[in-house]
């Protein structure tokens, strides 16, 4: 059984499990991938955690992931890109496999040494695995400018308050900017903005979408166990 550790936020969530279901090959309910969602929005904010100015996540997602622990799930999936600085001391309270967001997304990056632009929020990016993890495979990657920055911002958190052409606005005005930059792929690390994304047209450069590959190594994960059945 996948247990996936969400509501961070809710929206999300449920487009992971929309993702999931999509992409698993599936002719009948029985071929489909057993879960237990956890979906806790009332998680403390994770940029606040990772900038100094709120509470510690980790208790929260500790609990949340005995929760899925206790419950069945052999393996864990985290729709939530922020949540992965504390990855590694996820990963040391389980047993189950926690597979990591950035990992996924960064396996779908296009081959070559173009840069890679990172789209997150402020505590994704000054968590810095995503540039870690780029940097140790010859990457090169770039942040959005001091005055793109609020823009990713404003996408994240329209999309929270469920205001979804604003989110799309904002993420058109970012394409735009970003079109004009030597970039070959964006990383849309935070699972909210793929949500504004699904509405425009397709950028002029690879548009990763992180809660799409963390799915779909989800699935494959799944599968390679035998936890879908036949009908």
């Amino acid at each position: 059984m996948l247990g996936i550790l969400g509501g961070m936020g809710p929206a999300a969530t449920a487009d992971f499990f929309t993702k999931l279901v999509a992409l698993t090959p599936a002719q009948c309910d029985q071929e489909h991938i057993p879960l237990l969602i956890s979906c806790l929005p009332q998680t403390p904010d994770r940029t606040a955690a990772i900038l100094g100015h709120g509470p510690s996540c980790l208790p929260a997602l500790l609990a949340g992931l005995r929760r899925l622990t206790d419950g069945g799930a052999q393996a864990i999936a985290i729709p939530c890109n922020a949540s992965h600085h504390w990855h590694a001391q996820l990963q040391a309270a389980v047993a189950a496999p926690i597979l990591h967001i950035a990992d996924a997304a960064i396996a779908a990056l296009p081959p070559g040494d173009g840069t890679v632009m990172l789209m997150a929020t402020r505590g994704t990016l000054a968590s810095g695995f995503y540039q870690r993890k780029l940097s140790a495979l010859g990457r090169r990657w770039q942040v959005p400018a001091a005055d793109e920055q609020p823009a990713v911002d404003e996408v994240i958190a329209a999309i929270k308050r469920a205001d979804l052409a604003g989110a799309s606005a904002a993420l058109q005005g970012l394409w735009t900017a970003f079109a004009g930059a030597s970039i070959d792929a964006a990383v849309m690390a935070c699972t909210e903005i793929p949500l504004a994304a699904q509405h425009l047209p397709a950028p002029p450069f690879a548009a990763i979408d992180t809660n799409l590959e963390l799915a779909r190594a989800a699935v494959t994960h799944a599968i390679a166990q035998g936890w879908n059945r036949t009908c």
